[in-house]
């Protein structure tokens, strides 16, 4: 198959995806490679927009174990996105893809602000746009971001590429082995079951604006041979 399924797609990366099995900081082998996934996806001529997690560089959890406030510790986790996100633009830009950072917060040194009508323009001209600083809003995860974006810019799909994990499970795969995979299944069912693929807010907003989410490991190759309809990992609906 060379056919792409979509036209316009927001990839959510989660920062641990990019720490390979360091599990914290940038795994410079792992972004390469990201970014060659990437780049395989732009030459089928696919929009694509992505939203970077920073869990591997700050986790607002250690914040409230240090006592910080709650929206001290998740602005301090937006800048570990700016992070993220540069990282991934220059590895893009290195192998010829042009790419374009917008933060929710306005750091012009080293970026664009969100602005949405700009964001739209940049994937029409087939610029990669990364997402960074979330809603630049405290109290909102990445995951909340990524279903905002992808609403606004009106994604077909989200794209959720894990680190270790190829779809959703019943349970823990690492620590059930009896934890069963689904290959499909509705967004009511994964929050009736507190699967915690993603947070109440996102699932929400992915649910009342229709927008299905693809949950797959990040392994070599995976992101365009979703893309092009393979059916790998597991789909996740509004009905």
């Amino acid at each position: 198959m060379t056919t792409a399924h979509y036209r316009r797609i927001v990839l959510k990366l989660s920062g641990e995806a990019l720490s390979g099995k360091q599990g914290y900081g940038i795994e410079p082998e792992i972004i390469r490679s990201v970014a060659k996934q990437v780049k395989d996806v732009v030459d089928l001529g696919i929009e694509i927009a992505i939203v970077v997690g920073g869990g591997n560089i700050w986790r607002g959890q250690v914040g409230s174990e240090m006592g910080m406030e709650r929206a001290n510790a998740d602005y301090m986790g937006m800048l570990a996105t700016v992070m993220n996100s540069l990282a991934l633009q220059d590895s893009l830009e290195m192998i010829g893809i042009p790419t374009r950072v917008q933060t929710s917060i306005e750091m012009r040194q080293v970026a664009e602000p969100y602005i949405r009508r700009k964001a739209i323009r940049h994937l029409e001209k087939k610029r990669v746009v990364i997402f960074a600083a979330g809603t630049g809003n405290p109290y909102f995860s990445t995951d909340t971001t990524a279903a905002l974006r992808a609403a606004e810019i009106e994604a077909e799909v989200i794209l959720m590429a894990k680190n270790n994990v190829d779809g959703v499970y019943s349970d823990d795969p690492l620590t059930n082995k009896q934890a069963k995979k689904y290959d499909s299944i509705t967004y009511m069912e994964m929050l009736n079951e507190g699967l915690g693929i993603m947070d109440s807010t996102a699932s929400s907003l992915c649910m009342d604006n229709n927008i299905p989410l693809i949950v797959f490991s990040i392994d070599e190759g995976n992101i365009k041979r979703v893309v092009l309809g393979e059916q790998i990992g597991t789909i996740i609906r509004g009905k």
